[in-house]
C-alpha cells in the first residue's frame, strides 16, 4: 500500500489531480509488490483500462491498494485499487482500480525467470 498527498505541483489549474500522475502512483504501487514477487528489478510492459469516479482536488490523500492476480514464468500480474479521502472529509471513497502487467529483468534488461516459492 502507498499512501501520498496530493500536492499543488500534482493539480491542473482547477485544482484537480493530473490522470497521469495518480497513474504514476499506482505503477509505483503495483511495481513495489511485484518486485517483492520477482525479487528484484521489474518493468511496467501493459495496463488494462481505468475509469476516475471523480475529481481528485487539491489536498486528498490518496491510498493504493496492490495485490497480486497472477505469477508467471517471467510477469506478475497486480490488481491495484485507489481509494481517496478529500481533505473536508474522513469517508473514504474508491477512485478507481486497474491490472498491471510487469516483467522480471536482469541488469541487461532482458527478460529473466521468476523463481517461486516452494508451496
Amino acid at each position: 500500500m502507498t499512501r501520498t498527498l496530493v500536492m499543488p505541483s500534482d493539480v491542473n489549474p482547477y485544482g484537480d489531480v493530473y490522470g497521469g500522475w495518480l497513474m504514476s502512483q499506482m505503477d509505483l504501487a503495483g511495481s513495489i509488490k511485484a518486485s517483492n514477487i520477482a525479487r528484484g528489478r521489474v518493468t511496467t510492459v501493459a495496463v488494462d483500462t481505468m475509469a476516475f469516479l471523480r475529481p481528485v482536488p487539491l489536498g486528498s490523500t490518496v491510498c493504493c491498494y496492490a495485490e497480486i492476480e497472477e505469477v508467471g514464468r517471467s510477469s506478475v500480474r497486480v490488481l491495484v485499487d485507489v481509494w481517496l479521502r478529500p481533505p473536508e472529509s474522513q469517508e473514504r471513497v474508491k477512485l478507481t482500480e486497474s491490472t498491471f502487467v510487469y516483467v522480471a529483468i536482469d541488469d541487461n534488461g532482458r527478460t529473466r525467470s521468476i523463481v517461486k516459492e516452494p508451496t
